[in-house]
């Protein structure tokens, strides 16, 4: 399928308001793809899907994870939250025929993973620094995120994590694995 279409189909299952922010993400993926030398095409397929289960309710994130035999931790039951980019991935998989370095992508983009390539740091960087977002230190991550992929991820996630702490909020191990990852490929 097709880019257009696959965003003409993303444009009906979304909100207004989320299929703008998808649209911000596309663009932003596609910019830090040609930074990075990663598919642009595929950075525009994961930018535009990515919170593509992003308002299923509660309910139906378990229903579908159950339907389709989708594993969830603990954690994850009690933040379904953000399921949604694991369900969303299994949707693309499904319905779009991507492949694992997009679903990979997709997935990790609420929590991170240890394992992230650079797409999927791309598209996590670029759900937080896309145009219609607004918060202080977004000029900070944005020229992090165009300078030094690594450190722009590091400080991302610290930013997550501290936000997390202070509100007294579960956070998803996934999260600190990344984090910690991140720490221990600057040590090498």
């Amino acid at each position: 399928m097709q880019l257009e279409q696959i965003r003409e189909e993303v444009k009906h299952i979304l909100s207004e308001k989320r299929y703008k922010h998808s649209l911000g993400v596309e663009k932003r993926a596609a910019e830090l793809g040609a930074i990075y030398g990663v598919d642009i095409e595929k950075a525009k397929l994961a930018g535009i899907t990515h919170d593509i289960a992003k308002e299923m309710t509660k309910e139906e994130i378990f229903a579908y994870a159950q339907e389709n035999g989708i594993q969830l931790s603990p954690i994850e039951r009690e933040i379904p939250k953000v399921l949604h980019g694991k369900i969303g991935a299994d949707i693309c998989k499904k319905k779009y025929g991507f492949d694992e370095e997009l679903q990979k992508a997709i997935a990790y983009h609420t929590t991170g993973a240890p394992d992230m390539d650079t797409l999927a740091k791309i598209i996590y960087l670029a759900d937080i620094t896309e145009e219609n977002r607004t918060f202080d230190d977004l000029p900070k991550i944005k020229s992090l995120s165009e300078t030094n992929l690594e450190e722009a991820m590091l400080y991302a996630l610290n930013r997550e994590l501290v936000s997390k702490i202070k509100e007294d909020k579960l956070i998803h191990p996934a999260t600190l694995e990344t984090r910690n990852e991140i720490l221990k490929n600057r040590l090498k």
